[in-house]
């Protein structure tokens, strides 16, 4: 016995949701004739709304889905679809949530989940009055780099963690001396752009998850490209953030940092590297990719050798020959495709939601205080969110 779950995708021209949640996670879901939760098969059925018609058509032709509309209202009053979800405007998140929860769907969302800690709270006080369920989207501890790493803290391989780096970004062409390669809203406070609110929401569930609470933070940003081009090719004046570095405190009293860029080159083979050192062993992972180094296999290293400069020698060392690959923790599925079954399964079933809408606002208080750090050049608090 199949069962449908009606679920109404906000934003669904955009690349993150036709992509990754319906090609790779709903669509998927439904070809694969549904996602078994306790003793039922669940079906997706979707209803996608969007501002571009033209766009509309063209994604719900290719994903073979029926329903499509521009007209929010419309969707929203349809009682057959049960959840929400937006990966619409970052700007316009707030009161489109409010409008989804006053209809009386679950929520589920991208990140940012709300503007400010503050909206969030009245977000989650309104989802919470009304019963339903919530979650947010927190993808990158999914990957498998991040999985691996996961699964050597879970077996104490680290033992006590005593600091942490976590690095990344690339270089984001202007659209003046090359083509733009990230669309020019990012890069404009009136549109919610910013690299804080963008990435460093996602860093906070990364570390926490890993290592545990943050205590503090002390953080400073930048603008690395002043001058950008939008879509027309008109020039615009930069006036957020592009890059960011945070030294965190955790509450084990392990101290890492934080560094994202989009006016950095890639120097390695991914755009994310975090190392997590530990009196028994460190480990660094990528997106996909994860390598460790136990104590028993750490070298002893005295200082700089520099003889193996002076006399074209070949002495020097070459460290990556002291680390060992992680292997797979399991089958490999799609981050976005996991953050889907599991909200899934906690509206069918009531299981535990471990990334759910007050974890997201988490995430936006990290934000919150990195750039009043920013602004202050104080440490700040990362306290309990209610």
């Amino acid at each position: 016995m199949k069962d449908k779950i009606g679920i109404i995708l906000n934003g669904a021209t955009g690349r993150i949701c036709s992509n990754q949640h319906l090609a790779n996670s709903l669509v998927a879901i439904r070809d694969e004739e549904g996602l078994k939760i306790a003793n039922q098969t669940i079906v997706p059925e979707l209803l996608l709304v969007g501002r571009n018609e033209e766009k509309l058509k063209k994604i719900a032709r290719v994903n073979k889905i029926e329903s499509w509309t521009t007209d929010l209202e419309l969707a929203l009053a349809d009682p057959a679809y049960t959840v929400f979800f937006d990966a619409a405007a970052t700007e316009a998140r707030f009161e489109t949530l409010k409008r989804a929860i006053k209809a009386n769907k679950h929520i589920y969302t991208e990140k940012p989940v709300a503007p400010s800690v503050a909206d969030g709270l009245t977000v989650i006080r309104a989802i919470e009055n009304k019963g339903l369920k919530h979650g947010a989207v927190e993808d990158k501890i999914h990957a498998p780099g991040f999985r691996k790493m996961a699964n050597l803290v879970k077996k104490r391989f680290f033992g006590r963690i005593v600091g942490f780096k976590l690095d990344f970004g690339w270089w984001v062409f202007d659209g003046i001396t090359a083509p733009a390669t990230r669309t020019s809203w990012n890069y404009q406070r009136s549109s919610g752009g910013g690299m804080i609110f963008d990435m460093v929401p996602h860093w906070r569930y990364v570390v926490e998850t890993l290592m545990g609470p943050i205590r503090r933070l002390v953080a400073s940003s930048w603008t690395a490209q002043s001058q950008r081009a939008d879509e027309k090719g008109s020039k615009f004046d930069v006036d957020v953030e592009d890059s960011c570095s945070i030294i965190i405190e955790l509450e084990n009293g392990a101290f890492g940092t934080i560094t994202s860029s989009w006016a950095q080159r890639v120097p390695g083979n991914d755009l994310v590297r975090l190392q997590i050192d530990g009196t028994l062993g460190s480990a660094e992972n990528g997106l996909r990719t994860c390598r460790a180094q136990s104590l028993s296999d750490t070298p002893s290293i005295s200082g700089f050798n520099l003889g193996a400069y002076s006399d074209n020698s070949d002495t020097q060392m070459d460290y990556n020959n002291d680390w060992t690959e992680v292997p797979e923790t399991g089958q490999y599925k799609n981050p976005y495709r996991v953050g889907w079954e599991q909200f899934l399964s906690h509206v069918i079933a009531d299981t535990p939601m471990i990334s759910d809408y007050t974890a997201g606002i988490r995430d936006v208080q990290l934000a919150e205080a990195c750039i009043k750090s920013a602004e202050t050049g104080r440490w700040i608090e990362m306290g309990p969110t209610r």
